[in-house]
């Protein structure tokens, strides 16, 4: 028997762009700004969650198991179980993913579920060789030896690798995330105009968004240790434009590359979390739901073209639960590239690639933009690589409650060759 899991509620703090230095916040600092309001929030007594579950990609060593440490924070006791999940880019939402299986099985019924990460935070790394040199020089017996030892050293053994940039290249084909998108411009013919378009339009929805209150209730301010407050995302250029965008350098494939940095996602730290509850438990604490989770899917591709996750997963997903492409009224894709989001677009409306790749025998259909992204995505706002999965969950459940809409789709691109989905039916 599967029993009904539902979104009770959820907020995040602003996304924060990483300005080439530590930002204010660490991710469990991140992680605990947006939660203990939200748990303030609900009426439910912090020691009556069944478990935590924290998405995170880049645990910084003071934080081992960001979840727990997390919990104990939020004072949700000492034996709260709390563990953290990883699947890069996919995080946050296997970490809604995870609860809801285990509230569907029937073997849990109230789960804090959530993504953070601190980009900005991420380690410099020595150089292999710097590594075998430390080594050396610690193993070295007496003065003499450790004298020969520290003679072997190499100026370049002190110039530190940025670890992220190594996070961020596919160790199998040896292509960086940006290089994944050139490969999907080239194989779906996304030109640059077309790239920028789509993130000039992730601006201005995120900016109009912010303007209008639509995230008001999302999004939760943060205070640093300084009495600083960060009440917004701060990467949002609402005067972006064609202009300005056709200045920039390709980044990746020079010098005729699509991707730049205008027309990808930005570094960025940020935290989500979700409450996630069972029918029982919604009726014990009188809860309001916004969302039902209905089914989750999960995929693997190529890590070459890894940006087409979101169509891997997405297409299952609609198909096993008996739905079209019409039938889905928001959509939620994380815009890790303006290319690659397009690419998916376009692979849905490719009628070789859905009837060989997809199985399907016509092309699966065309997604409008009223439907796709309605107030921006990472482009715009940001991608803390262990919350965004979380983040487009939660906004997906917002939005189709705010708009009166029905049903939704959130999905990824994941690094490494993955994606994953999941559908949501709003509770009005």
């Amino acid at each position: 028997m599967q029993h009904p899991v539902y979104l009770v509620d959820g907020a995040r703090t602003p996304f924060l762009k990483a300005r080439g230095k530590p930002g204010p916040f660490t991710p469990v600092d991140l992680a605990v700004q947006c939660g203990r309001p939200l748990l303030m929030r609900q009426p439910i007594p912090r020691d009556a969650y069944d478990l935590v579950i924290l998405g995170c990609v880049n645990v910084v060593q003071d934080e081992m198991n960001p979840a727990r440490v997390a919990a104990l924070r939020l004072g949700m006791g000492n034996d709260q179980v709390a563990f953290t999940v990883q699947i890069n880019c996919g995080s946050g939402m296997q970490s809604i993913d995870t609860g809801y299986r285990y509230i569907r099985d029937g073997s849990h019924d109230l789960i804090f579920a959530g993504g953070t990460e601190a980009l900005s935070h991420a380690p410099l790394v020595f150089r292999q060789e710097a590594v075998e040199w430390f080594g050396n020089l610690a193993r070295a017996k007496g003065p003499v030896a450790k004298a020969k030892a520290a003679a072997a050293t190499r100026p370049a053994y002190f110039s530190p690798v940025i670890g992220l940039e190594r996070g961020l290249t596919d160790p199998i084909t040896e292509l960086n995330m940006g290089q994944t998108a050139e490969v999907l411009a080239h194989r779906f013919s996304i030109d640059r105009k077309t790239a920028d378009a789509y993130a000039v339009d992730s601006h201005q929805r995120l900016d109009r968004a912010q303007e209008e209150g639509r995230l008001d209730n999302e999004v939760l301010p943060a205070f640093d240790r300084d009495g600083h407050v960060y009440g917004k995302d701060d990467g949002v250029r609402p005067d972006s434009s064609l202009d300005k965008l056709a200045k920039l350098a390709p980044a990746f494939e020079k010098p005729y590359g699509k991707v730049t940095a205008g027309n990808s996602s930005q570094i960025s730290d940020g935290a989500s979390w979700v409450i996630l509850a069972s029918e029982a438990a919604v009726e014990k604490h009188d809860l309001a739901p916004i969302a039902r989770i209905v089914d989750s899917e999960w995929t693997a591709l190529d890590p070459a073209i890894m940006g087409l996750g979101p169509v891997m997963s997405s297409t299952p997903l609609v198909i096993r639960n008996g739905l079209s492409c019409n039938d889905i009224d928001l959509w939620e894709l994380n815009e890790a590239f303006a290319a690659q989001v397009l690419a998916c677009l376009a692979a849905w409306q490719d009628a070789e690639f859905c009837n060989d790749v997809l199985g399907l025998g016509t092309p699966f259909g065309m997604i409008d933009r009223d439907r796709l992204n309605v107030d921006g995505g990472a482009i715009s706002l940001g991608h803390p690589v262990g919350t965004s999965g979380n983040r487009i969950v939660l906004h997906l459940a917002n939005s189709l409650r705010r708009q009166g809409k029905t049903r939704g789709i959130a999905t990824e691109c994941i690094g490494g060759g993955q994606g994953g989905a999941m559908l949501l039916e709003a509770v009005q």
